[in-house]
């Protein structure tokens, strides 16, 4: 049985860049609250999706949010955006239509 998945796009590098979610094999999140994502091929290439920074750092389980929410859009019906958002201290992933 064949089954159709969406694409699921991430906002990278303060939104100049869009990477392709089936793309990412991995993520980093490191101790400044930087979040990278290493690429399928044999380049292993990384890309910056959220810059760290000495302020409000996200919550340790930052990148297993993003999993989360890629996870649950994968069967959402068009491409989606999802980008990381911190409002009021508190730290999340939104998404929206492309």
């Amino acid at each position: 049985m064949s089954r159709t998945m969406h694409q699921v796009w991430i906002e990278a590098g303060g939104g100049q860049d869009m990477v392709r979610a089936d793309a990412i094999v991995m993520l980093r999140l490191d101790g400044t609250g930087r979040l990278t994502a290493q690429l399928r091929g044999d380049a292993k290439v990384s890309v910056t999706l959220m810059e760290g920074s000495s302020g409000a750092h996200p919550p340790d389980d930052f990148h297993r949010k993003l999993i989360q929410t890629v996870a649950q859009l994968a069967d959402s019906s068009g491409a989606q955006l999802v980008r990381p958002r911190h409002e009021g201290g508190v730290w999340s992933w939104t998404s929206e239509p492309l």
